[in-house]
């Protein structure tokens, strides 16, 4: 029977099976990677609020115009039937519609 010879590969290690905790260093590190990411977080939570605001206040803006714009338009509109012609839309045979007036 031959014996095998063993050589510097066949050394049993623990390299590589340390927790990445039981360093402090890297415990630390991976602390300070978590603020950083709770930073970021907080500024992208900000800027979405601010973009949420900033269209609430332009759909109000929008509201406030059509009221006005209502509100200007309304006393001065004449019926739809005062002509005795209906404003449907009226179906044209070649395709399409058109709209009397």
């Amino acid at each position: 029977m031959a014996v095998s010879l063993r050589g510097l590969k066949h050394v049993r290690t623990l390299a590589g099976k340390v927790d990445a905790c039981a360093i402090p260093y890297r415990g630390f590190m991976q602390i300070t990677c978590l603020e950083m990411e709770k930073a970021r977080r907080h500024a992208e939570r900000a800027s979405a609020a601010r973009r949420i605001r900033d269209i609430d206040e332009r759909l109000e803006e929008i509201e406030k115009e059509k009221r006005a714009l209502l509100a200007a338009v309304a006393p001065s509109a004449a019926p739809a039937h005062a002509s005795g012609i209906p404003s449907r839309p009226v179906r044209n045979p070649a395709g399409g519609f058109r709209i009397r007036y």
